[in-house]
């Protein structure tokens, strides 16, 4: 009976072991993003599976520090916040060329991050929105990039508008490879 419990025992710490080091092979420091917000921060996931180009700008706008200080000018109830225009009009975007659709069927679903575009599905910049709950007629029409896997609560602090009365903004945008 003890070599059956000592033989359990080393199983399940095997098998515990093996998980955990799944779960830290899945943070990919590179891609991964934190944003910071009045009331705390938010991490961002990455998707350069799902649309590298979109990744690719976000990651180049974050460290040139575009998106520190912008305005969510667009945040509706149930649906989502929208960000990245230093405007904050909801017109504006970064001087680099817009990008061209990387649609996937991807569902919108809470937490996802999509790219903000104009009617021409390839004119992304720098706009982005966070979903605050499903909305799957967005499926296929815009780009995902990235999703929220901590702070959401964070992002449901964010005033509401459209546009908003004195903008909650974000403090800072970092990849996390760049966190010394």
């Amino acid at each position: 009976m003890p070599k059956l419990a000592v033989a359990l025992v080393a199983a399940f710490f095997a098998v515990v072991t093996v998980a955990g080091w799944a779960g830290a092979a899945e943070v990919d420091p590179e891609n991964t993003v934190y944003m910071d917000l009045a009331s705390g921060r938010v991490v961002i996931k990455l998707r350069p599976d799902l649309a590298p180009n979109h990744v690719a700008r976000v990651k180049e706008l974050v460290r040139a520090g575009f998106y520190d200080g912008t305005p969510f000018h667009r945040v509706i109830d149930g649906f989502m916040a929208q960000g990245g225009d230093p405007t904050g009009t909801g017109a504006g975007g970064s001087d680099l060329p817009d990008l061209s659709a990387e649609f996937t069927n991807t569902p919108f679903v809470r937490g996802v991050i999509g790219a903000a575009r104009t009617p021409d599905p390839n004119s992304a910049n720098s706009q982005f929105f966070i979903m605050f709950g499903a909305a799957r007629h967005l499926d296929g029409a815009y780009t995902v990039w990235g999703e929220v896997v901590d702070g959401m609560e964070h992002v449901d602090r964010i005033k509401r508008g459209e546009p908003v009365n004195d903008p909650d903004r974000i403090i800072s945008m970092r990849v996390a490879a760049d966190q010394s």
